[in-house]
């Protein structure tokens, strides 16, 4: 959403709402956005923060900073660690200097926000790969840790990408998401328009609104192990909804058109968390020192079930 005016990428967005985004969502809505997101918490940052205080100006650059710190965390220290969905790449300094990775690669669907952030991504010495999360362009046993701050949902399937997470990480790697579940289903006319909204703003499939619940167990599913999730809405959620909401009290730069669009979206977020229907978690997990590859699991199974078939069982 540009601070002055309608650039063409917010016209095609705008189609995009109602007529579909094509075969690459989150690119289309991301380019959008752009490098100068009004409403995004600090200059350069997508996240919406984790928060001390209400959702205060002062606070901003620091919380859109410490949800990063927070999700790299888990990361083994001094190893290869891959950043997918790493947005205009303010993130990847941050991790950086949590990790001290020997090797940091950032994947993206988006080339756009991959060049608009070149210089962060060389600030980090990280090295940027165009790719989708559930192909990572990858190869096995490559990574010591995967994050995916504030992404997962834009993904075609969170299922696969887990299971190309715990593809690429070596033996014992970590996984550290963070994510917005959506916790229940609406009941209501005004729920069901609001979360429909969301939706199609954001170019999601309904696929993508699953509970925390599932999105661990999903996690499970793909291998992994010592699954640890914490949900922190009061602190991320909220917060980012005050900060926005006083931008838009306040004397703006925004077109009408696109202030008004702007209310309606906050607003919609506000029913959404108000009601319960959607959270924000953050999640680790590891792989297992001795794990077989889910292809190798699959090939077992495979073999299995046709000497079974061969044998009239």
């Amino acid at each position: 959403m540009s601070a002055s005016r309608w650039t063409a990428q917010n016209v095609r967005h705008a189609a995009g709402f109602a007529l579909g985004y094509g075969g690459n969502p989150a690119a289309r809505v991301y380019e959008s956005i752009g490098p100068a997101f009004f409403l995004a918490p600090a200059p350069g940052w997508l996240n919406l923060g984790l928060w001390e205080g209400t959702g205060t100006e002062d606070e901003a650059p620091t919380a859109v900073r410490r949800l990063v710190e927070r999700v790299a965390a888990p990361l083994p220290q001094g190893g290869s660690v891959v950043d997918v969905g790493n947005g205009l790449g303010a993130q990847d300094p941050v991790i950086a200097d949590v990790v001290r990775p020997s090797n940091l690669i950032v994947v993206n669907v988006t080339e756009a926000q991959l060049t608009a952030g070149r210089h962060r991504l060389d600030a980090a010495k990280a090295r940027p790969v165009v790719g989708d999360a559930t192909r990572l362009p990858l190869r096995d046993g490559c990574a010591d840790g995967v994050i995916c701050v504030e992404a997962a949902f834009h993904f075609s399937s969170r299922r696969v990408f887990f299971e190309e997470a715990f593809r690429v990480l070596r033996p014992g790697g970590i996984l550290s998401i963070s994510d917005v579940p959506a916790q229940r289903m609406p009941r209501t006319p005004g729920e069901l328009v609001a979360g429909v909204g969301q939706l199609r703003l954001w170019g999601l499939r309904v696929s993508s609104a699953v509970s925390a619940e599932r999105i661990g167990a999903e996690v499970e599913a793909a291998g992994f192990v010592d699954v640890s999730s914490e949900l922190v809405g009061s602190r991320v959620i909220e917060p980012a909804l005050n900060l926005v909401g006083a931008r838009l009290r306040a004397p703006n730069p925004l077109p009408v058109s696109q202030r008004l669009a702007a209310a309606l979206f906050i607003r919609h977020v506000d029913l959404l968390w108000r009601r319960g229907l959607i959270e924000y978690l953050l999640l680790s997990a590891r792989k297992p020192e001795r794990s077989a590859s889910l292809a190798s699991i699959r090939r077992t199974l495979a073999v299995s079930v046709n000497s079974r078939v061969r044998a009239g069982r």
